[in-house]
């Protein structure tokens, strides 16, 4: 690949509706530890200054909470992952919760500004909703609604304020004026949990979406092949891997909103690993570990160490 990797390390959970993501990350360096592996010693990593300390603010909108920190936070997300790209690292982004996408993948925009970005999405959810559609406000279900430029306005349920409109506006163009991503370079991997408004945009931009079970039947390697030759032009590729795209009854619940009947981890890993392959991936993010609501001990952090191990040992250019 010819990049060094750096992690970059984004302990925030704002965008959650339940607090205890910003704790993933040290979850899986004790899931490293405990492993005996020295694989958190073994490359550069970055901190990115958190805002956690706003969930103690009054929200001042029931349609996107704490919006206005949301915002900031992308930004440093944004900036951090451009600089490293512009540097020729490979940034592997561990956050928080998933709101983070959309910083992330402003800064490969930004690094980018002329490319296509094709985008994989391992996600239980589809995260499209928009300050004008989601029932609950929380923004880890809105970032890729914002990447798109889409607000899907016509599913519109929530009078939303003019300050959380201009903030909202401002998250869209984070780190490149207007969209990060075309709807149809983006491609779903095990969303199951959605709700109309969502599926509605799904039918309305012609996303797909590849089941578990469409996956199983017709087999991992020919749908990723299928999906690769779907986004072919597309020059480089983001993954963003959600852990509650894991099946939370075999793996665990240590995860905000655990789905069942997802994906293995071993399933997890064929899947990015192919992607890994075409050479073309920039950048790698993992979001959404709990150690708060696990009850299997630290178990899907330690499932997610699991995979980010494998799947950086397809990055890494073995020394001759």
């Amino acid at each position: 690949m010819g990049k060094t990797i750096k992690l970059i390390k984004n302990r925030s959970d704002i965008g959650a509706g339940t607090r205890g993501s910003d704790l993933g990350i040290d979850a899986i360096e004790i899931a490293a530890i405990n492993k005996n592996s020295d694989y958190f010693n073994q490359f550069e990593f970055e901190d990115v200054k958190t805002h956690n300390e706003s969930i103690y603010d009054k929200n001042r909108s029931s349609s996107a909470k704490r919006i206005e920190h949301v915002v900031e936070q992308c930004t440093r997300v944004c900036n951090a992952v451009k600089k490293n790209i512009e540097g020729n690292y490979f940034p592997i982004v561990l956050s928080g919760d998933h709101s983070s996408a959309l910083g992330t993948l402003s800064g490969i925009k930004a690094a980018y500004p002329e490319q296509n970005i094709g985008v994989f999405w391992i996600d239980a959810h589809a995260d499209l909703h928009s300050p004008y559609t989601s029932p609950s406000g929380n923004i880890h279900g809105m970032p890729l609604s914002a990447a798109l430029g889409d607000d899907n306005l016509s599913c519109q349920n929530n009078e939303v304020p003019s300050e959380t409109q201009q903030h909202w506006e401002d998250m869209k163009n984070i780190g490149f004026k207007g969209p990060k991503v075309l709807a149809e370079n983006l491609i779903y991997f095990g969303v199951r949990d959605t709700e109309e408004e969502e599926d509605k945009q799904i039918v309305k931009l012609h996303i797909k979406n590849y089941k578990v079970d469409e996956v199983r039947y017709r087999g991992l390697q020919k749908c990723v092949a299928e999906a690769l030759s779907k986004l072919s032009h597309c020059e480089v590729l983001y993954i963003s891997f959600d852990v509650d795209s894991m099946d939370c009854d075999m793996i665990s619940c240590g995860t905000g909103t655990p789905v069942p009947k997802g994906f293995d981890q071993y399933e997890i890993i064929a899947i990015i690993n192919q992607i890994i392959q075409t050479k073309k991936v920039v950048c790698i993010e993992f979001v959404e570990v709990n150690p708060l609501l696990d009850t299997k001990g630290n178990k899907m952090a330690e499932t997610a160490f699991e995979v980010l191990e494998a799947i950086t040992s397809e990055l890494v250019i073995p020394v001759e």
